[in-house]
């Protein structure tokens, strides 16, 4: 349970302050203030945490982990479990947060729920936000992967991986609002409804294929420095 615990509490903090910082600070601190929130939260976990679950914090990273062979799939489950109630419990406090400002409507000013199409930030098509976020998971957990592999500096693995996850936001805020990250999707889509738990099979989906397709090009040997 201490690996399940700090992913519940590594997932939490990614959403309560990257959702929250689009939610309650957006309009102060703009989309690069977003885009730093989320890479500065994942950096703070990654040192907090990574020692005792490897801060994956992501139901994507785990399954990219492991398609590269690096974790069961019994254990991954209890992961992603782990991290799927930690986003819940994120959005949830979130939003009674957000509820204290009198002008605040969960159906109108929402969770940093991610989305596409009409109305939806840049209103990027479906097909543009499916291929970001695949490509973006697939980016992302190359980055992990190999941050935490065998030579890399292990003690810099969290700073790189915090500032990918930077940069792959300030690319695509505008096309889905970013999640490479299931849990992260998760969290507020349950609380919003509508548009937004319609649309979170792609924010499932989409991460899965990239990191997976990542994660066995790893267990190949093609991006494996060790191979």
């Amino acid at each position: 349970m201490q690996k399940q615990l700090a992913e519940f509490i590594g997932t939490f903090t990614l959403v309560l302050f990257g959702c929250g910082a689009a939610v309650l600070a957006g309009g102060d601190i703009g989309l690069a203030g977003i885009s730093f929130a989320f890479g500065f939260a994942l950096i703070g976990m990654a040192y907090g945490i990574g020692p005792v679950s490897g801060c994956h914090i992501n139901p994507a990273v785990s399954l990219g982990a492991v398609a590269a062979g690096r974790m069961s799939l019994s254990e991954a489950a209890g992961y992603i479990l782990a991290q799927i109630l930690g986003a819940l419990a994120g959005a949830g406090i979130l939003m009674l947060i957000a509820s204290g400002k009198a002008d605040y409507s969960v159906a109108q000013n929402g969770l940093g729920q991610n989305g596409w199409g009409p109305g939806y930030l840049g209103e990027y098509a479906m097909t543009a936000a499916f291929i970001f976020e695949v490509v973006a998971s697939f980016l992302f957990i190359v980055v992990i992967l190999g941050a935490t592999g065998k030579g890399a500096p292990a003690h810099l693995a969290g700073l790189a991986i915090g500032i990918a996850l930077v940069v792959i936001h300030l690319v695509g805020i505008n096309v889905t609002g970013v999640s490479v990250n299931p849990a992260r999707s998760i969290g507020p889509a349950v609380f919003v409804g509508g548009t937004a738990l319609a649309q979170l099979w792609l924010f499932i989906v989409a991460p899965v294929i990239g990191t997976v397709a990542a994660g066995l090009l790893f267990r190949s040997g093609q991006l494996d420095a060790q191979s």
